[in-house]
């Protein structure tokens, strides 16, 4: 295989399989086996291992996602690293901290290890995301993500299958399954590097950083979406262990669940985007996310049971399936050279509540847990009315519901 970067058009006499969606979907395959293990044990694990409460679990998150903020360092590094070898560099960071996160069961070492693993997992999402929009056509891409977004759940669905069927059967260890998962995703990693070749994209990248103006809406969604996932990511499922006491392989058979959904529901998505856009994608997710964090704070004001908010949380789930209508958004809006810069700028935003978010809110959910989800609904009321500005067909000079159809140019 030479290692000369391939034009797409030359990539298209490719097998299939050797072609860019190919190791799109190969390496979102490859990244959950580490992440999603890693997820699935954490609230177990610091619980039991290392003592956790709800503000050291702030804490830790803060930590994981201070990378995230620094997401706008791959515009540095991609001057000298292509972004396809970055992609695949960053998944063996991630794939080599999880399998050691079991060997450091303290407070300070799991900081190391987590935002060893974040790093990696970071900068991966980032030029991940910036090689979907370059390599996807724009009237495919809906579909295309759906079907990543397919990929990704089916590598899940096999992490977390394993876990829950050999967790009690094998008296598995926590070392053994974090091990596991980590070699599993650099595995992936080094098969990628030796079976694809370098895809060149069509479109040279800036490679500095940029900000313009008619990209507002767009900035504007990821600040709010961010801070809402945050108090999904860390809470939702914390609540399950503090609160109801799921054990390992119960926490795992929720996330199972999630996955398989994700699996029929993705496609479904992407094909449901295409058709109808972007705009009532968004509205509908962030409606069903206000009303799933406002049942999340009356399980604690009312004591509802622990099968309506297992019940909650797979639908939470689905409902963030939908959030790829940000891509597609950006890529019918953006400039061909914006789009690696952009993916960083739009990470680093995405992360600003992250950092402090989690710790700030581990504090008020020491007093009341409720509050922590009340201010998830509210977050996603913004959402809501953020979304209801995009426009039916979103083009460049077009980048709002507001915005006469003007030049992209002039639209600066």
């Amino acid at each position: 295989m030479t290692r000369q970067p391939m034009t797409l058009a030359d990539a298209a006499a490719l097998p299939a399989w050797r072609r860019p969606l190919g190791l799109l979907i190969l390496m979102a395959a490859g990244m959950p086996l580490a992440f999603a293990t890693w997820s699935a044990l954490l609230n177990n694990f610091v619980i039991e291992a290392a003592g956790f409460d709800g503000q050291d679990i702030g804490w830790l998150q803060s930590v994981r996602e201070i990378p995230g903020f620094a997401a706008i360092g791959v515009i540095a590094v991609i001057l000298f690293v292509r972004e396809q070898a970055l992609a695949l560099i960053s998944l063996l960071m991630l794939g080599a901290a999880t399998a050691v996160t079991a060997a450091f069961p303290t407070f300070g070492g799991l900081l190391i290890t987590t935002f060893i693993g974040s790093l990696g997992f970071h900068y991966y999402e980032t030029v991940n995301q910036s090689l979907q929009l370059q390599w996807l056509p724009k009237e495919d891409a809906p579909k295309a993500l759906g079907w990543i977004l397919a990929a990704g759940s089916a590598s899940s669905l096999v992490a977390y299958g394993l876990i829950v069927g050999a967790w009690k059967a094998f008296d598995l260890s926590y070392g053994f399954v974090y091990a596991a998962g980590g070699i599993a995703t650099c595995a992936v990693a080094l098969a990628a590097w030796a079976l694809y070749p370098q895809f060149q994209s069509p479109h040279p990248q800036e490679k500095k950083m940029i900000l313009r103006k008619r990209y507002w809406l767009y900035y504007a969604l990821q600040l709010f979406a961010g801070a809402r996932r945050q108090i999904f990511v860390v809470f939702a499922a914390f609540m399950m262990v503090e609160k109801f006491g799921f054990d390992v392989h119960e926490v795992t058979a929720l996330f199972l669940i999630n996955y398989v959904a994700n699996m029929v529901f993705a496609p479904v998505v992407g094909r449901f985007i295409a058709r109808f856009g972007e705009r009532l994608a968004l509205s509908l997710e962030y409606a069903g996310l206000i009303t799933v964090f406002a049942a999340y704070a009356g399980i604690y004001y009312f004591d509802w049971p622990a099968w309506l908010a297992a019940a909650l949380y797979v639908i939470d789930h689905l409902l963030f399936a939908m959030a790829f209508a940000q891509k597609t958004y950006f890529q019918k809006i953006s400039a061909p050279g914006d789009i690696a810069p952009t993916a960083a700028v739009a990470f680093t935003i995405n992360h600003v509540a992250a950092v402090f978010l989690p710790a700030a809110l581990g504090l008020l959910w020491m007093s009341s847990p409720a509050a922590v989800f009340g201010l998830a609904a509210i977050l996603a009321c913004g959402s809501l009315g953020l979304a209801l500005l995009v426009p039916r067909h979103p083009a460049p000079g077009m980048q709002t519901a507001l915005a006469r159809p003007l030049p992209a140019a002039a639209a600066e």
